[in-house]
């Protein structure tokens, strides 16, 4: 597996980069060759008064690439022009990238938090798998909020194709996936079940599945707000991700999140893994 790490040289992408365990824990799920993308805004120019970016980011990419070499992977580097979730999205399908990386903190203290423009970016536009990697917020050197990325997933579902799809990424993520929780949040506006469904008995189903890989599997049906709800999962299990599905309702389903994927992804405490839908849906 190759995996995209897009870093804008802020102490929020080091603090990911640099984590020992968050790169064992992509070797563990398959990861091979990490591609370190840094984009240059279109609006900064070499030369600029005052500015030492190229020197620094030289700097950065080289300390990057030293750790993760050191921890056992493949590196290359791109460093490119334009518009940050754009060009990063570019690098990924280029390279045929299997997961996006963005370390990410709230520049909100408020309840509903802002996660960076970059990172919400490209949880509307992302073509691969992308995991918002959450640091410590307020931090001067943050560190990684939850360092075991995959040990602990809530998955969420409400049973839809792209649902699916996101449970399909436990193929890898079983690795270093001790403990999951499965939950459901019914709602009288979610039409992705028959009236005769028992969403239950569709949890037990995917939860023996991970059974069979020795993961330790509890379900939970909630009822309520989606988003609120999978918060409110995430605050009772501490999971250290989320692993949830995004679903267009139309055309612009490249552009745009379904509103509960992009609050969880904003409101989350903690590492979200999020999995778009399939490009030729």
């Amino acid at each position: 597996m190759k995996a995209i790490c897009a870093t804008d040289l802020s102490a929020a992408s080091e603090a990911t980069v640099e984590s020992e365990t968050c790169l064992e824990c992509l070797g563990r799920i398959g990861v091979e060759e990490i591609h370190l993308v840094t984009v240059i805004p279109s609006n900064v120019h070499a030369g600029m008064p005052g500015l030492d970016f190229e020197e620094r980011r030289e700097q950065a990419l080289s300390r990057y690439r030293r750790v993760i070499e050191d921890a056992g992977f493949d590196v290359e580097a791109h460093v490119v022009r334009g518009t940050p979730h754009r060009r990063i999205n570019g690098v990924a399908e280029a390279v045929g990238a299997s997961l996006t990386v963005v370390g990410s903190r709230g520049k909100s203290p408020l309840k509903n938090r802002i996660i960076g423009s970059t990172a919400r970016n490209l949880a509307r536009t992302t073509v691969v798998p992308l995991l918002v990697n959450r640091i410590e917020r307020e931090a001067d050197e943050p560190a990684v909020v939850r360092e075991h990325l995959f040990q602990r997933m809530l998955y969420a579902t409400d049973f839809s194709e792209n649902a699916e799809r996101a449970f399909e990424a436990f193929s890898y993520l079983r690795h270093a996936t001790q403990e999951a929780t499965l939950v459901h949040v019914e709602t009288p506006k979610d039409p992705s079940l028959p009236d005769d469904a028992d969403p239950e008995a569709r949890l037990t189903d995917l939860a023996a599945q991970l059974e069979d890989w020795g993961i330790e599997t509890r379900t939970e049906v909630r009822r309520g707000d989606p988003a609120d709800e999978i918060l409110a999962a995430e605050d009772k299990y501490e999971p250290t991700a989320i692993l949830v599905g995004s679903r267009g309702h139309s055309r612009l389903r490249r552009l745009l999140l379904g509103s509960v994927s992009e609050d969880v992804v904003a409101r989350a405490d903690g590492n979200v893994m999020l999995v778009p839908p399939d490009r030729g849906a």
